[in-house]
């Protein structure tokens, strides 16, 4: 039988625990649900905004002490688990995904389609619902990082096919559309028609992140992509020297002209660990994408360091995450998995707040006319 004051005392205490990216308390936040009290058991459930909650132990640990702490309470039980909010958007494009993440980066070589396959092997870790698509026309690398073999995806009805499927990810590249080493030559007007067949035209199903893979620079691709698919945030990749942060530069605002969110910056090969030695070797310069993420006023998502695994995994189509999940640049990856998504639930509540202000102010203008 639940005791009501005991009850009451247990939500006064959970409120006084706050979500450190919201800024708000957890009952507010309406994540404390199925709560059950038996004599001094306490049992409840802690719904998160995503399984990749970057502190979701920090928020178990506090709830456990802080209920614990309640005269009466012997037992305390939290479950935690998270149902991904949707990105609002008035595009029907992709019903089914509810986050649009571009990966992107002002010049090539920095690792760009290394960072993007990664992110979203880590998110599917947390047991997210993850789809990767290869947009890098020119330059579809993913699936060799991944380990698929090329060769064309499975038809559907209505004209739409299918993602391979591989480490719990959906993946569709325009490597699919070619031969094993053959080269895909198009003219401009034909990529936008690519583009507009993985948005429409593939199955992809229910989805809580969908990974984009752009191509490197500020052309067609990107600006295709911007216009017909409702991107919820982007993240830019560069490396710490100078040359790479001019061409970032540019990337970044790129999304800023076409008003696409910018969830921040990931400084890719930002050190390097040598055998033997725990030191960081900073061959590439640093601090550059720090530079670069307090010159625009975006996080700084996450400092990748070089490790041969990395490159071994790629060549051997079992990412880094998988291959070696305890690796330095692993667990930075899983890092940048936690960043990304607790920037999307930030800018996801700060769009329903304003939203909720914009309908305040027009209701009360209206009652005053």
């Amino acid at each position: 039988m639940s005791d009501p004051k005991l009850q009451e005392k247990i939500i006064a205490a959970l409120k006084t625990v706050q979500d450190p990216d919201l800024h708000k308390d957890i009952v507010s936040l309406g994540f404390v649900k199925n709560m059950n009290i038996e004599g001094g058991s306490v049992k409840f459930d802690v719904e998160l905004t995503t399984p990749a909650c970057p502190v979701k132990e920090q928020l178990r640990e506090e709830c456990e002490t802080k209920v614990k702490a309640i005269d009466g309470v012997e037992q305390v039980a939290v479950n935690m688990t998270a149902v991904v909010r949707p990105t609002e958007h008035s595009q029907p494009v992709l019903p089914g995904v509810k986050n649009i993440v571009a990966v992107a980066s002002g010049k090539g070589g920095v690792g760009k389609s290394t960072v993007s396959t990664n992110l979203a092997v880590a998110l599917s870790l947390t047991e997210a619902r993850v789809g990767l698509m290869d947009a890098d026309i020119y330059g579809p690398s993913i699936p060799q990082m991944m380990g698929i073999p090329v060769s064309p995806p499975k038809g559907g009805p209505e004209n739409k096919f299918f993602p391979h499927e591989k480490y719990g990810l959906k993946v569709v590249s325009a490597a699919f559309l070619t031969k094993q080493g053959q080269p895909l030559m198009l003219r401009g007007p034909m990529l936008g028609g690519i583009i507009q067949q993985f948005l429409q035209n593939v199955e992809w199903g229910e989805l809580d992140y969908l990974i984009i893979d752009l191509p490197p620079g500020t052309g067609d691709v990107q600006l295709t992509l911007t216009q017909k698919a409702p991107i919820s945030g982007a993240v830019v990749v560069t490396t710490p020297q100078e040359i790479s942060l001019i061409d970032a530069d540019k990337g970044v605002k790129m999304f800023q002209q076409v008003k696409v969110p910018l969830l921040g910056i990931v400084e890719n090969m930002s050190y390097f660990i040598c055998d033997g030695c725990d030191k960081k070797h900073y061959i590439f310069s640093r601090g550059g994408g720090k530079t670069l993420a307090d010159r625009f006023g975006i996080p700084l998502l996450g400092e990748v360091p070089i490790i041969e695994k990395v490159v071994e995994g790629g060549d051997a189509g079992v990412p880094v995450v998988m291959a070696h999940p305890d690796s330095p640049a692993s667990k930075a990856y899983k890092v940048l998995a936690g960043q990304v998504a607790a920037q999307l639930s930030i800018n996801q509540a700060n769009s329903s707040e304003k939203v909720s202000a914009d309908f305040e102010l027009a209701w009360n203008t209206e009652r005053s006319d």
